[in-house]
């Protein structure tokens, strides 16, 4: 490998720095059955992973030929809202890999601002990034577009070609290659079943770790 090769890590959150992904879908799986759009959280996971709520429910919403009510944001909210507070965790090992990196770090989540600083915050994780943190709701369109990893890279002056990005998401890794940058796919959130790891090869990502306790080594051995 080039010496250097890589400047800049970008991080995914969910599924990737905290465990949320279940509670994530859980809580929408729950609302959209009871709103008349039977659906499970495994079945949310596989097709929406590492997309915003906000494309998600648009293709929801296409599909089912209806609108969903106005309220449903705010009742998914509370449930995931309630659920983190009890029971919310950093992937396990992660705390540890971040502190072994020696390269700058960011995070880039579909999520909003405002729920990434809570998540990394309840996780103890939040200083690690500081400001370094870039949600979807900041570009025109999210993943699996390159817009929000080229937004990143641009705002920490780094070349795409220079970006490392940690994706647990199909989509996620869509993105990052559609970005011209390197993905490591990560296999190990609870959500991800044992096939996972094969489909974000098979989506390209350049190989795939299942614990965090890997990452430092991986990504030595890359730069």
């Amino acid at each position: 490998m080039i010496a250097n090769r890589f400047e800049l890590i970008i991080f995914d959150c969910d599924g990737v720095l905290v465990d949320s992904e279940p509670i994530i879908n859980r809580a929408h799986a729950h609302v959209l059955t009871a709103c008349g759009y039977p659906i499970s959280e495994q079945n949310l996971v596989e097709r929406f992973c590492g997309m915003s709520d906000r494309e998600m429910i648009e293709i929801i919403e296409r599909e089912w030929g209806h609108a969903l009510p106005t309220s449903y944001a705010e009742h998914v909210g509370l449930m995931i809202e309630a659920e983190f507070r009890q029971s919310l965790a950093p992937i396990a090992g992660v705390a540890e890999a971040l502190d072994s990196l020696t390269l700058p770090i960011c995070v880039a989540s579909s999520s909003s601002l405002e729920q990434i600083r809570q998540k990394l915050k309840i996780t103890g994780l939040l200083g690690r990034f500081g400001e370094h943190l870039f949600s979807a709701a900041m570009v025109a369109r999210g993943k699996p577009a390159p817009d929000l990893f080229l937004y990143a890279a641009q705002h920490l002056t780094t070349a795409p070609d220079r970006c490392l990005v940690i994706e647990d998401s199909p989509a996620g890794i869509d993105a990052a290659l559609a970005a011209d940058m390197t993905a490591i796919g990560f296999s190990g959130g609870s959500h991800c079943g044992p096939e996972h790891g094969a489909r974000l090869e098979e989506h390209g990502a350049l190989l795939v770790i299942d614990d965090m306790r890997e990452l430092a080594i991986t990504v030595a051995k890359l730069i």
